[in-house]
């Protein structure tokens, strides 16, 4: 993991070690557009490809959601198979331990008590004048959360997308996750998909099941939103479908800039960084500090911890790419650089870890003092672990409660109301040049004064 003095560096260049390449900024590496000639018989950008399936599957439903299962993920599913069964599901919880699933049930329930705070509610206020204005708060019908496939079965992601729907009150939960040739999900997602309190998993993934949720099939209802993590495939057909659905955020891949002093132990510190690293060859792990000794520490620790690590070969892609020791003159330089990159998840390993809180302005989760490390966060301590990526965090939240709710602005008026409001109504819609606005109140004004 490399280190860097900031002074040495220079603005522009620290500033370019913390920021993260946006989805239209990804390279297109060689084997990509040779998978992409394989399958397609054309080299083609990400765009391009996510723009072809989505249109395929609009116009073509199951058989184009079929077709790209089996090129794509090596699937062989029928129409009637595309849903996970009442016997998989059976089968799933049977090979799941117990102690996992009483793990996966103290998660739900951290997760649930936490995101059951953040609901919000209805609200109604009477006028002096007798006028109602208030707000509406209603769950959203149905919705999609995506849980990716690949070698780890994100168990943690089915439980933070489904629950807070499911606090919502939502009345319809549908799970996407692919699968492979076996055509089988793998049970443990199952498992926490059945406590979390999904309705209905299909066993699809990628563009295609974006698109199938988003535009629905004979078989697969439309959603009204779709969350959840994905690749590039599917972060760029959630960007594509937006606004015909809604989307929750545009995830990138993961972040973890740790704020440290001289008082930080070097061990949690590599620890907490590798626990990021070992996510994907894209992910991000930045340390920041005031301790040039503690730099020197944490590299030797990484390295030292790295060779046992499972994940060591991604994990040392993505430090060799996107790891970085950056040493800051002092922890107010380290806050400011922390603000500027906005990361996912943030640590203040520091001794007042309480009283450097104000300092820090963006990022996704915040994580303080030794002990409440970022995978407490990921999986049982009941934040939501979907979070703002590629320094989004600066205008974005956690997916959470309020994602699954819709707002209803309500207006009840009397006349006393508005005699009082209404002429400035008037005005306003005249200056805007609309005749029809300001005569629907002009019309109720003197109607009620020829009462």
């Amino acid at each position: 993991m490399r280190i860097f003095r900031t002074w040495e560096l220079g603005e522009e260049k620290v500033r370019e070690l913390l920021t993260r390449p946006f989805i239209d900024e990804v390279e297109v590496t060689a084997a990509f557009q040779e998978r992409t000639k394989a399958v397609w018989g054309e080299a083609l950008s990400p765009q391009e490809v996510v723009a072809r399936i989505l249109n395929q599957v609009k116009t073509r439903g199951n058989d184009a959601v079929i077709e790209y299962a089996a090129k794509l993920d090596g699937a062989e599913l029928t129409a009637e198979s595309l849903w996970v069964s009442d016997a998989e599901w059976e089968e799933a919880l049977s090979q799941v331990s117990g102690d996992l699933k009483e793990a996966l049930r103290n998660a739900c329930s951290n997760i649930e008590r936490y995101h059951a705070g953040q609901k919000p509610k209805s609200w109604i206020t009477v006028e002096p004048d007798g006028s109602i204005l208030g707000q509406k708060v209603t769950p959203l019908d149905r919705v999609g959360i995506y849980v990716p496939g690949g070698s780890a079965p994100l168990v943690s992601t089915v439980l933070m997308c489904a629950i807070p729907a499911r606090v919502a009150g939502v009345g319809e939960v549908v799970m996407a996750s692919p699968v492979g040739k076996s055509g089988m999900m793998n049970p443990h997602i199952l498992a926490a998909a059945h406590l979390a309190g999904v309705d209905r998993v299909l066993k699809v993934g990628g563009a295609q099941a974006i698109a199938a949720l988003a535009y629905g099939t004979r078989t697969i209802p439309v959603v009204d939103k779709i969350v959840g993590p994905g690749n590039i495939f599917v972060t760029l057909a959630k960007q594509m479908v937006y606004g015909r659905v809604g989307i929750e955020s545009l995830a990138g891949p993961s972040e973890i800039l740790v704020l440290a002093d001289e008082t930080a132990n070097p061990r949690y510190l590599a620890a907490d960084l590798l626990s990021q690293a070992e996510h994907d060859p894209e992910a991000a792990a930045i340390l920041l500090t005031d301790s040039s000794s503690l730099a020197e520490e944490v590299q030797r620790e990484i390295a030292a911890q790295l060779q046992d690590l499972g994940r060591k070969a991604i994990a040392e892609l993505s430090l060799a790419k996107n790891g970085v020791i950056l040493v800051c003159r002092d922890m107010k330089e380290a806050a400011c650089w922390a603000n500027s990159c906005a990361p996912e998840h943030l640590e203040l390993c520091v001794a007042d870890p309480f009283g450097m809180l104000h300092l820090i302005r963006h990022a996704g989760a915040i994580f303080l003092g030794a002990i409440g490390c970022e995978p407490i966060g990921d999986y049982i301590a009941g934040p939501n672990h979907v979070l703002p990526t590629n320094g989004t965090a600066r205008f974005s939240s956690p997916l959470g409660t309020e994602d699954f709710l819709k707002h209803s602005s309500i207006i009840s008026y009397t006349k006393e109301g508005l005699a009082r409001f209404g002429p400035d109504a008037i005005r306003l819609a005249e200056v805007e040049g609309l005749g029809a606005h300001a005569n629907a109140i002009r019309i109720r004004l003197e109607t009620l004064a020829d009462k």
